[in-house]
């Protein structure tokens, strides 16, 4: 049947089929102490590729790949011609990576599908399901890649010659495990977006919140910071004689600091990845190579910080002797969200009865990206101890139905529009 009026309203999601999809999914690269190491582009990011496209394909979805190796699984409307609804997420994890980061987003839109098809119904407008690629970064630099190239933030040619820490490429990857598809990136229309995420941040739990609304995102810069100094024996060369690359390194991790407490109260940053060469004991590092994360939801004032940090980081390495090369390696500026898809999550965590509050989004997603070409909105779900990005990240099997019916109802407002 069509969707007519409120029909839907009552429409809910199956919460146990959505919490069984989610350990289904963590089955598959599993980490060390129970959460996941799914990264892209690996055997593992493939083996969950297939078992999500082949859930979609149960429901009747219709497959399409592109050449950014973005999935996305069309529940056709009843009125084909008509742009769709996409909402979705991301499959892939960090290498210390928990169950629910992103796969929620991708598994809680996959059972709106199922709940459209087990009630027989065709909303208006198609809906598309979508899995993002490598909207981690860790192998390749930067987040939210694919969704990136979709949005035209990103040329495809630059994001194929990406490579990870052993040099191979993200084009090559993407053949090798069989899902570079044929469809041109970025062709697909869409009429709005919305995504479901955990918060990764402790506000809803702290204040015990079932919904955070998200109207905007911090802006981010990731700069990739080159230390060179001189490789020298650590028991023999003598103090003033060093030119030490670490020395320099922890130096700027002072200096990220100071800059974001100067920000205070809503800027962070930190020194997340370093690696120092030759990284021996007994050997001061000649190179130390780190990527500075910093953030703002103002954009003048996360311009205002990368340009302190840049200006005293190449201060610390003239002061120590040092070469210094500065890259910035990901930025996306402050996102603000669409209103109306923003006030439809409202409404939807209103008419369920669930508690809900406006929240800016402290992590990027590929909503950020997708805002640029779509109306777009995001919803969190709490997760315990604000804890993402690591293996002991958990939610609760309510907090993630409260959300997935959330998108659920704002999905079908806006498909029936």
């Amino acid at each position: 049947m069509t969707l007519q009026g409120k029909a839907g309203a009552n429409l809910r999601i199956d919460g146990d089929r959505l919490w069984a999809s989610l350990m289904d999914m963590a089955e598959i690269g599993p980490g060390v102490r129970g959460g996941n190491n799914r990264q892209t582009l690996t055997d593992a990011d493939a083996e969950g590729r297939r078992l999500f496209q082949s859930w979609c394909e149960a429901v009747g979805a219709t497959i399409s790949i592109d050449t950014m190796g973005n999935i996305f699984a069309r529940y056709e409307g009843t009125d084909p011609s008509l742009a769709p609804i996409m909402v979705g997420s991301h499959l892939d994890t960090q290498p210390t990576g928990g169950k629910f980061d992103g796969v929620l987003g991708v598994l809680g839109a996959l059972e709106i599908l199922r709940s459209l098809q087990e009630a027989g119904i065709r909303t208006r407008r198609p809906i598309e399901v979508v899995n993002w690629t490598n909207e981690e970064g860790t192998r390749f630099s930067p987040a939210m890649l694919a969704s990136g190239v979709f949005a035209g933030v990103h040329t495809q040619e630059w994001a194929y010659a990406r490579e990870d820490a052993q040099g191979k490429s993200f084009g090559d990857e993407l053949l090798r495990i069989g899902f570079r598809g044929s469809e041109p990136v970025g062709k697909r229309p869409l009429h709005a977006y919305f995504e479901l995420h955990i918060e990764q941040g402790p506000i809803l739990e702290d204040e015990k919140i079932d919904v955070g609304v998200v109207t905007h995102a911090q802006g981010l810069s990731w700069l990739q910071v080159t230390l060179t100094g001189r490789e020298s024996h650590t028991g023999s060369t003598p103090m003033p004689k060093r030119l030490d690359a670490g020395l320099g390194a922890a130096r700027v991790t002072e200096l990220v600091n100071a800059v974001a407490l100067k920000n205070a109260p809503h800027a962070v940053g930190a020194i997340g990845h370093q690696d120092f060469y030759p990284n021996s004991r007994n050997i001061i590092a000649g190179r130390a190579v780190f990527t500075i994360d910093i953030r703002h939801p103002k954009k003048p004032v996360l311009d205002g910080m990368e340009a302190d940090i840049r200006a005293g980081a190449e201060a610390i390495a003239a002061a120590l002797g040092l070469g210094i090369e500065i890259e910035r390696v990901g930025h996306f500026d402050p996102v603000q969200f669409n209103e109306a898809c923003v006030a439809s999550v409202r409404r939807a965590a209103k008419t369920l009865g669930l508690s809900h509050r406006d929240i800016i989004s402290g992590a990027g997603h590929d909503a950020c990206w997708i805002n640029r070409v779509a109306p777009s909105s995001m919803i969190f779900c709490p997760c315990v101890d604000g804890l993402s990005h690591n293996e002991d990240e958990a939610i609760t099997q309510e907090w993630a139905t409260a959300g997935a019916n959330v998108l659920l109802q704002a999905v079908m407002e806006w498909a029936e529009g």
